[in-house]
């Protein structure tokens, strides 16, 4: 191999990529601020870089060389130095092929993500439910971790993590803490069972790295109901989308149950999307729906109607909701994201509605001056 694998690590730390790419046929590539970038001075991988880059990564692990020739693909992690890296290796034209997530291990303070404090304050609460939503790479992990790392500061709970893998490792300070990881010769097999067994772990507070099915779903709203506080991932890109997602599990004779108890144990959803910067670097623009009784309500309706959540959401500041038009504008007006970048976000509708704040702020901005 014309490059090993140390040296590429060493250059994406270097670069403070996010992640690193190994195909067969291509440069290695490392992702910077949303960019695909080759390694300098480096040539196409061939097939035998792709294997000697599994050896590398799976270290002689049989259970997941097992696990890899089974299912065709991994999730691992891998320390090198100081950092963690994400790892998953799948399969293409029957060759393995790498994406490796670099992890820090020093975790960004809440304040800098730019994550509205609404949602911090929501983990005082003593049960229900909180979501972290949003697609790949808009740093539900990040958020997720900095408001364990917050709790851990600040309040005097049990904190259980269930993760897919560990990213970050945290050190118990006010709170314990116990993280999981899932997978096979790992601490839990499943979400659904990890959850269920939190049940009997005295926890005050249970994290859930990802919701993705019905058995999940329904052990994470057992736990709430039992006096816990739940906070999960979802992977969607809206707060109304995560509503629907989560309604869209069960069957349609389970759906009023379902709303019903959604209704009262949901207390905070959170949509994030990291977007470029002007100065390019990544903005986040959160969307914050804190579930009052308007929007228990249209939980509840027979048919839930996207635009009647968004509609709540925007006129429910008050509560500390934060509609995504109003998130776009701010950062808009305050110089932040590019006008083109915040239309891109909305649909041709809205359109109007985001130039109509955008005016408003200026003028609030503008008296205040």
């Amino acid at each position: 191999m014309n490059m090993d694998m140390n040296r590429i690590l060493d250059i994406a730390m270097e670069k403070d990529a996010s992640d690193i790419h190994l195909v067969c046929g291509n440069r290695p590539l490392l992702r910077i601020i949303r960019e695909l970038v080759p390694i300098e001075g480096s040539e196409p991988l061939v097939e035998d870089d792709m294997y000697e880059i599994y050896d590398f990564l799976v270290r002689g692990n049989l259970q997941l060389d097992e696990l890899y020739n089974k299912t065709k693909k991994i999730d691992t992690s891998y320390q090198y130095k100081d950092i963690r890296l994400r790892v998953n290796i799948a399969m293409s034209d029957n060759i393995p092929t790498a994406t490796l997530r670099l992890i820090k291990n020093e975790l960004p303070s809440y304040e800098s993500l730019g994550v509205p404090d609404i949602v911090r304050r929501m983990t005082y609460q003593p049960q229900g439910l909180m979501l972290v939503t949003g697609k790949t790479n808009s740093g539900k992990s990040t958020t997720l971790n900095a408001l364990i790392n917050h709790i851990n500061e600040t309040q005097n709970k049990k904190i259980l993590t269930l993760e897919n893998p560990i990213e970050y490792k945290h050190t118990s300070n006010k709170s314990l803490i116990v993280q999981r990881e899932l997978g096979k010769g790992k601490d839990f097999l499943t979400f659904s069972d990890g959850v269920k067994n939190s049940l009997r772990e005295d926890c005050d507070i249970l994290v859930i790295g990802e919701i993705r099915d019905k058995e999940t779903m329904e052990a994470a709203i057992e736990t709430a109901e039992s006096g816990h506080l739940v906070i999960g991932t979802l992977h969607t890109r809206s707060c109304a989308e995560a509503i629907d997602r989560m309604i869209n599990f069960y069957e349609v004779r389970d759906q009023a149950s379902i709303k019903y108890l959604l209704s009262s144990l949901l207390k905070l959803v959170t949509a994030q999307r990291l977007l470029e910067g002007v100065d390019g670097k990544p903005v986040l623009v959160p969307e914050v729906m804190v579930v009052d009784n308007t929007i228990a309500g249209i939980i509840r309706k027979d048919k839930i109607s996207v635009s009647e959540i968004e509609d709540a959401i925007q006129s429910n500041a008050e509560k500390g909701s934060i509609g995504l038009i109003n998130s776009l504008a701010e950062l808009f007006v305050a110089g932040r994201i590019s006008l083109d970048l915040a239309k891109a976000q909305i649909e041709e509708k809205n359109i109007n509605v985001l130039n109509r704040t955008i005016m408003q702020l200026k003028i609030k901005r503008g008296q205040k001056a």
